[in-house]
């Protein structure tokens, strides 16, 4: 059984950085898309950032991300970052990290796996 396991996120000031770490465990990571979702209270889940299986391809929600997020992998340690910066009130949600197996996908409903949610709240 795959499993992922979030952790980071956190209560912040406008203009701070977090990362939020994805472990994932009982799969062969390597073999597994992850992507960063996020929900907002009212609204529907969107993409923020995706990552294939090697790292050697991103995608990311370029109206969400602006250029302010990363996301990376590290395969030897099964897990998955995303990197915050410069993070905005827009940006309080309750994030999620995901893993399907083949090429990256933006939409939620083709993810397969999903960890438990990290809530960001960015005060301004």
């Amino acid at each position: 059984q795959v499993q992922l396991l979030q952790s980071g996120g956190g209560l912040v000031q406008a203009g701070d950085s977090l990362r939020l770490s994805c472990a994932v465990s009982g799969g062969t990571f390597s073999r597994y898309a992850m992507a960063w979702f996020r929900q907002a209270p009212g609204k529907e889940r969107e993409f923020v950032a995706a990552i294939n299986w090697s790292g050697g391809s991103t995608e990311y929600a370029d109206s969400i991300v602006k250029g302010r997020f990363s996301v990376s992998r590290d395969n030897d340690k099964s897990a998955a970052y995303l990197q915050m910066n410069s993070l905005e009130p827009e940006d309080t949600a309750l994030y999620y990290c995901a893993a399907r197996k083949a090429p990256i996908r933006t939409l939620p409903g083709s993810y397969e796996y999903w960890g438990q949610g990290t809530q960001v709240t960015v005060s301004s």
